[in-house]
């Protein structure tokens, strides 16, 4: 026996094979490099990841989601070939049979309803080039006006806020490298330790050379236990608490008059708004003593840079908007801007959340951030695309309102992909119900999702592994992912199947590439001229410049690695604007019936709705179930004990989940992660109230009722009856 395995060992050595690869991790917007370790023997395989310690951007660190990244990709969960739903259930299809059968349905629709009557569905975990080819598939191909994407939950408050007030939207208007830099840092809304985890390093070092942070959330969590000042406000009353800072800043003079006078519009309308300020009722609206609020201020304000990062806390409200633009509004009435250490960051989400929402995915945009109801932005685009203008469909809605049509019979089919709306969207229980009544519902997934599981067709397409595309990271740097292995069995890339269908439907001569590359060429000139210019930028440049920073309209110049160096913000008249931001009242208060508020968020171990991390053990293991966080005096008062069950109803459904009583939150405000599905999905509590300017949810605070799962157990009359009418059911 053990010669015998000694012979076994000696083949196993003479024959493995090693390989690495460097590509990138396919989860947050950092966009961490990581080294794929493939070992194959005649036996088995191996897989591994470790960090790239030629990684300058994140210095060789990857979080523990990274770490797994691959550990999905090789589950037998993968989809491999086409699914089409017959009789109720799935069966296995040839493409050639799936796209004929897509194309029918297609046409038949279209023919009966009109081309409106199609929605395409994106995500930000696209590559460039697969946000870009949807945008002009849904608009060229099926010539709908109806596509949105996830993006729109994450990022459409920021993006909507800086083009208001730089006229430009770009993640951070400094480079990571400047964070060290910053004397004061505010951290508002975003959890960074969890959700980006390998950029704390970049504010340990900012500490280490003297920075103040301060935090800004309900909750105490890993990112504000590193911060010198944590302010806890009640959730949604973030403009309030900025309105009292300002005032200070103001009032005590550490506003930059010179800046001001020189570089933008709006001073006078906002100061005078600013004076009418009362900080005894900004204390009372944001549940903040009023010393601490000054404290900020005046750290912020008497330090010589600094640099302000919202994130979805401050983002996800009807008027997030608003939000931040009065955070935007500190760093410009201080004149911290546009300068090493100082500027303004929104913390992107998604892993392309910056790409994304730039080159057509959202409803009323165009490639290079043009909009869709431009003349000249549309001739442009018309003449890359070569059709004519008129055939361009006009503006669409967002994608919660597409669900809205759905239900009133307006759309009566979506092509859904990289997105898991079933659980990522307000109101998720409507939505659910939309999308199983839907006469035509295509998933393009690598899992069975949610929202793949109400399909009518399921089209398998390759992961982050197994293809190759650009992706621009939460600095606005252009990155290139690179594929190191094939998709399995019948998987094609998303851009792939995107092509595939324009070709039945009758565009193959607007949809003629032979790879990502060719899309991103064709996306340089979509581009140039554009507020997002990727026109000078290449993918061999990519690789030599560890990624270019957009605005790039050259490709012998640098890209832009730091807006508004020359004082010059991107409106016509090159001056930045200043906005009064009133507080508003949150649009579900809480009352007797429902007293407490409800806020969400995300977790370390896992990413979005979960269908990815929910599939890698290592990850799973630590968070198996949503649980509520709820402060101690609040769960006395609920009679809830930690462990046990609890029942959280709002205005729109009910759910079940475990109780974890915690400090770490106001008492008036309870929080429960959002990466769960079906019946753990808090997203069926949530409230669709969207903002009026970027048509953002109101994900982050509604009302709702919290009691004891045994408070609500049957009486022992109820019981009896009960058991006595299952008995006569049994007869």
């Amino acid at each position: 026996m053990s010669g015998f395995l000694q012979h076994f060992r000696q083949i196993n050595e003479r024959y493995t094979v090693s390989t690495t690869n460097q590509t990138r991790c396919p989860y947050c917007s950092m966009q961490c490099t990581m080294l794929f370790h493939r070992e194959n023997t005649p036996f088995s395989s191996r897989f591994t990841i470790t960090p790239n310690k030629e990684d300058s951007i994140v210095q060789g660190r990857m979080c523990v989601k990274g770490l797994e990244a691959h550990t999905p990709i090789f589950t037998k969960e993968r989809i491999t070939s086409p699914l089409l739903r017959r009789h109720g259930t799935f069966i296995p299809v040839s493409w050639r049979t799936a796209l004929q059968w897509l194309k029918r349905k297609v046409r038949d629709i279209q023919k009966a309803h009109g081309f409106d009557a199609i929605g395409v569905y994106g995500g930000g975990s696209l590559t460039n080039e697969e946000g870009y080819l949807l945008g002009k598939f849904a608009r060229v191909a099926l010539r709908t006006r109806y596509i949105d994407y996830n993006g729109r939950y994450c990022m459409s408050a920021a993006a909507a806020a800086g083009s208001q007030a730089f006229g430009i939207d770009r993640g951070m208007t400094n480079p990571l490298a400047d964070i060290p830099l910053a004397k004061c840092i505010i951290l508002a809304g975003t959890n960074i330790a969890e959700c980006q985890p390998t950029m704390m390093p970049y504010l340990r070092q900012a500490k280490a050379n003297g920075a103040c942070i301060i935090a800004i959330d309900p909750r105490a969590t890993g990112t504000t236990r590193m911060a010198d000042v944590h302010l806890q406000p009640k959730p949604g009353t973030d403009a309030a608490l900025v309105n009292g800072m300002l005032k200070v800043i103001i009032e005590e003079g550490y506003y930059d008059s010179k800046f001001i006078t020189a570089h933008t519009v709006g001073w006078e309308e906002m100061s005078a708004y600013i004076r009418t300020v009362q900080m005894s009722e900004v204390s009372h609206i944001t549940g903040i003593p009023e010393a601490d609020i000054v404290q900020a201020a005046r750290i912020y304000g008497q330090a010589e840079s600094g640099m302000v990062f919202t994130a979805r806390g401050v983002e996800q409200h009807a008027y997030g908007v608003q939000n931040v633009r009065n955070f935007i509004n500190l760093a410009l009435v201080t004149g911290k801007i546009g300068k090493p250490g100082s500027g303004y960051g929104a913390v992107t989400g998604q892993a392309n959340g910056q790409g994304g929402r730039e080159h057509g995915q959202k409803a009323d945009q165009l490639p290079g951030y043009r909009s869709i109801e431009n003349a000249e932005h549309r001739r442009h685009i018309a003449e890359v695309w070569g059709i004519k203008e008129s055939r361009l469909p006009g503006k669409g809605v967002s994608a919660y309102e597409m669900m809205e049509r759905a239900a009133a019979g307006e759309l009566e089919g979506m092509i859904v992909l990289s997105s898991n709306p079933v659980v990522s969207n307000p109101n998720a229980r409507f939505v659910e119900e939309v999308l199983r009544k839907l006469p035509l519902l295509v998933v393009v997934d690598l899992y069975m999702s949610e929202t793949a599981q109400l399909a009518d067709l399921i089209l398998p397409c390759a992961s982050h592994l197994e293809k190759e595309g650009t992706v621009t990271n939460l600095e606005g740097r252009v990155m290139l992912r690179k594929a190191v292995q094939p998709p399995p069995g019948e998987a094609r890339p998303d851009w792939r199947i995107l092509q595939d269908i324009a070709h039945i439907l009758g565009q193959r001569r607007t949809f003629r590439y032979g790879g990502a590359r060719d899309i991103f060429e064709e996306l340089r000139k979509a581009s140039r001229g554009g507020v997002a210019d990727y026109s000078g930028i290449k993918y061999e440049r990519i690789e030599k410049e560890q990624g270019v920073f957009w605005p790039c309209a050259d490709e012998r110049a640098p890209g832009t690695e730091r807006l508004f160096e020359e004082g010059v913000f991107y409106h016509p008249d090159g001056r930045a604007r200043l906005a009064h931001v009133p507080h508003l009242t949150p649009p579900e208060r809480t009352d007797d019936v429902y007293p407490v508020t409800l806020t969400t968020g995300r977790l370390l171990h896992h990413y979005n709705s979960g269908v990815q991390t929910r599939r890698t053990p290592a990850l799973y293991a630590r968070a198996q179930a949503p649980v509520l966080q709820i402060h101690p005096e609040t769960a006395e008062r609920l009679r809830l004990v930690n462990g046990a069950r609890a029942r959280i109803h709002s205005k729109r459904e009910t759910i079940e989940v475990d109780v974890r009583v915690s400090k770490d939150i106001r008492e008036d405000t309870v929080f429960v992660a959002f990466h769960w599905g079906d019946e753990q999905c808090i997203n069926r509590l949530t409230l669709p109230e969207l903002d009026p300017q970027c048509r953002m949810p109101s994900f982050k605070a509604c009302a709702v009722r919290i009691e004891p799962v045994e408070s609500t157990a049957p009486t022992r009359k109820e019981q009896k009856k009960h058991e006595q009418e299952k008995a006569c059911a049994y007869r």
